[in-house]
């Protein structure tokens, strides 16, 4: 049963990336590996220029198609589930990863696809 849409994802982006930026700040992220904290951040900003740049409802540039948006939220969710282990992330510095990455990899595989135009 796949029902997150286009619509629904564009509206997610934005909050997420702003989460993503913020929440290494106030959840005191860094204690066991200094790249917990400008990972997420670093992400943040990526994935706000990203929203930015795609192409829906709410891209205000829009030359990134969508499906291209959906390979790297894929990828990003990818790397936020093994860093952890690459980067030796302990309590709530892994923690924070991977529910992140899950949450991300449950977003892209509920994606109901888009009906193609004649």
């Amino acid at each position: 049963m796949k029902f997150v849409t286009k619509r629904i994802h564009a509206f997610l982006d934005y909050p997420v990336a702003i989460a993503l930026m913020v929440l290494p700040f106030l959840l005191g992220l860094g204690g066991t590996n200094s790249m917990a904290l400008y990972l997420s951040l670093i992400v943040g900003i990526a994935a706000f220029v990203l929203t930015v740049l795609t192409d829906h409802h709410l891209g205000i540039v829009r030359v990134v198609p969508y499906k291209m948006h959906l390979t790297v939220d894929f990828l990003v969710a990818v790397l936020f589930v093994i860093a952890p282990f690459i980067f030796s992330f302990q309590g709530i510095d892994a923690y924070y990863y991977w529910v992140n990455g899950i949450a991300v990899l449950t977003v892209v595989s509920l994606h109901k696809p888009e009906a193609v135009a004649a």
